[in-house]
């Protein structure tokens, strides 16, 4: 079986919360290698940091629909924080503030995705 249909058997096999976990892992990842590059490597920094304000976009945007089932205090919550990813992640590229925080945000909804996906088993 070749990587790409093992991937794809995979990604279909995935309940949403765990492709939601695996997609912020991938970007929590991009973004950790981007901390560690010389603030000189613009284009790859601001790959990872794209990807992530991306990525934040998409879910504020899906949290804003009205048929999104989360609680709306949680979607409010959500639409924050991707609000605030917006305007942390344009001081990153500016050298104003660090990246740490992001990773830190995106890891805490790691966290929170990995304890309900658990619960959930049980």
């Amino acid at each position: 079986m070749s990587l790409q249909a093992y991937q794809q058997a995979a990604t279909r096999a995935e309940n949403p919360r765990d492709m939601e976990y695996r997609l912020f892992a991938q970007v929590t990842r991009a973004l950790m290698d981007a901390a560690t590059l010389d603030r000189t490597e613009v284009a790859r920094r601001v790959d990872a940091l794209d990807w992530n304000r991306r990525m934040w976009s998409t879910l504020a945007a899906d949290c804003s629909n009205p048929k999104n089932g989360l609680p709306p205090a949680l979607r409010a919550s959500f639409i924050s924080l991707s609000i605030w990813v917006g305007k942390h992640t344009t001081l990153v590229i500016r050298n104003q503030e660090e990246i740490e925080p992001l990773i830190e945000i995106n890891r805490m909804i790691m966290q929170g995705l990995a304890s309900q996906g658990a619960q959930a088993a049980a």
